[in-house]
């Protein structure tokens, strides 16, 4: 599994490369291969609030639908149209062109509760082996 150590985690399988001010938000390689082949996204439109932990989206594969969480509170600055447009995107390239949204943070300090690679890793490592029980 593909975990970048420049990027942050939350616990819902979303990812974070903060930038000064601005973050970009994806879902993980784990959360991609989970889901399987990616149908549809539905994203928040460029200036919509999020709030830490609240749903600003969802995403649609030919196994089921899912919500997707705000890792961080802020304001949608940027939405991936060519990921709308193209949302296998998202499965071939998760940290790359299949990037989310960006938001301009209201609160830095939320970045300090989001896992670093290595205790995403783990976390990852923990679902697996209570998927094989």
């Amino acid at each position: 599994m593909n975990i970048p150590s420049n990027l942050s985690f939350s616990k819902e399988h979303e990812w974070v490369r903060s930038e000064e001010d601005i973050a970009v938000i994806g879902i993980t390689d784990y959360a991609q291969d989970q889901l399987g082949d990616i149908v549809y996204l539905d994203l928040p439109s460029i200036g919509t609030e999020l709030t830490q932990a609240g749903k600003m989206g969802e995403i649609e594969s030919v196994k089921a639908v899912s919500d997707l969480f705000a890792p961080l509170s802020g304001e949608v600055l940027e939405v991936n149209q060519a990921a709308i447009d193209a949302p296998e995107t998202v499965n071939e390239q998760p940290y790359g062109d299949g990037w989310l949204i960006k938001i301009r943070l209201t609160d830095a300090a939320q970045l300090d509760a989001l896992l670093s690679a290595e205790a995403y890793d783990e976390l990852i490592t923990r679902e697996m082996e209570e998927n094989t029980d």
